[in-house]
């Protein structure tokens, strides 16, 4: 049998690639896949040539053994359904509709260990944001925002959308984010945001600063994500902060040098900046926190969350390479993108 999967060839360069793919053997399932998710993030740092090639493209996940150097695959939100069982393989298997941390391809075979079933009334385009989700949970968790807290997220593609979605939930005084694309603030305000700034206008920061500090007992935010993947927002942040506040650096800035400004009030002001990445637990919280329960949080949680509304854009798997330069060139149009494969399952 044949598979296509899609390749990361050079900067700006994606393709598929058909490839052999062997029959499930003992103990596996073979996958059609239906849907798969970009990640907006990750992914087009590697397709932009951003990311440290000499780096394990993940170390928690069996489907991304490889280095990010090119050719490679890449991707980890695909949901498929099971269409063989190999032997030993419970036969309930087959027909389940699964979650898998894989690549962009048509098939594949797994370890029924490495799937997630969909739980009842999840659908796959809900389905496939468990990642992202599953990362704005451990940002939330390790940013541990308090009662009446004032909260600044930089950043609203999709993990600032989610976190924001959560971070509404919580009895917070203010909840403030930023990011420069307008149809991004709209999704921001509407997923629980107060005030959705743009940090290209005029008077962005005078605006920023007022609202954070005026007729304040103690101004300043207390907490500031940085998820927006632009290290001058760190400037932004540490200026935001207050006394002791604290910011949890989910961006993840490939082979980008981050100039830092620490120079001024950071040292007396004794501000914490913290980094955040879902592929393990902080330490702190590992006694009662696993990967399980994360998951199993998430899951409970895409129903109330409810991410496919910031879904913009379906592109067939066969036009996969419009959709990065879709991401590249206008990312004013997209928040997300996923991938469908027609004719599966």
């Amino acid at each position: 049998m044949k598979r296509r999967s899609l390749y990361f060839l050079a900067p700006l360069e994606v393709a598929l690639r058909e490839e052999d793919l062997p029959p499930p053997g003992p103990g596996q399932v073979r996958v059609d896949t239906l849907v798969s998710a970009i990640s907006p993030g990750t992914e087009l740092l590697i397709y932009r040539g951003q990311a440290p090639r000499h780096l394990a493209a993940d170390l928690s996940l069996p489907s991304l053994s490889g280095s990010l150097d090119f050719p490679l695959k890449y991707g980890y939100a695909a949901v498929g359904r099971v269409a063989e069982t190999g032997p030993g393989v419970d036969p309930a298997w087959e027909g389940r509709l699964v979650f898998a941390f894989q690549p962009h391809e048509d098939r594949f075979v797994a370890d029924p260990r490495h799937l997630q079933p969909l739980p009842p009334g999840v659908a796959p385009e809900e389905a496939v944001f468990l990642p992202n989700l599953e990362t704005a949970l451990t940002l939330a968790l390790d940013g541990r925002p308090l009662i009446g807290e004032r909260v600044v997220v930089f950043g609203q593609g999709i993990v600032g959308l989610l976190l924001t979605s959560l971070l509404a939930r919580f009895p917070l005084e203010l909840l403030l984010t930023v990011d420069p694309l307008a149809h991004r603030r709209l999704a921001s305000e509407s997923a629980g945001a107060q005030v959705s700034l743009d940090p290209g206008a005029p008077d962005f920061r005078e605006r920023l600063l007022a609202l954070l500090q005026r007729d304040r007992p103690c101004p300043g935010a207390d907490l500031a994500f940085e998820v927006s993947g632009r290290p001058e927002a760190l400037d932004l942040a540490l200026e935001c902060l207050g006394f002791h506040g604290r910011v949890i650096i989910g961006s993840w800035y490939g082979a980008r040098a981050v100039p830092l400004n620490l120079g001024g009030e950071f040292h007396r002001q004794r501000q914490r900046l913290v980094s955040s990445q879902v592929s393990t637990i902080a330490p702190e919280l590992s006694g009662r926190w696993n990967k399980t329960r994360l998951l199993a949080l998430a899951w409970r949680l895409l129903p109330e969350i409810a991410p496919r509304r910031f879904l913009t854009h379906r592109v067939p798997f066969e036009e996969a390479p419009s959709a990065y330069r879709l991401l590249h060139e206008h990312p004013e149009e997209a928040i997300q993108v996923v991938l469908t494969y027609g004719g599966q399952g």
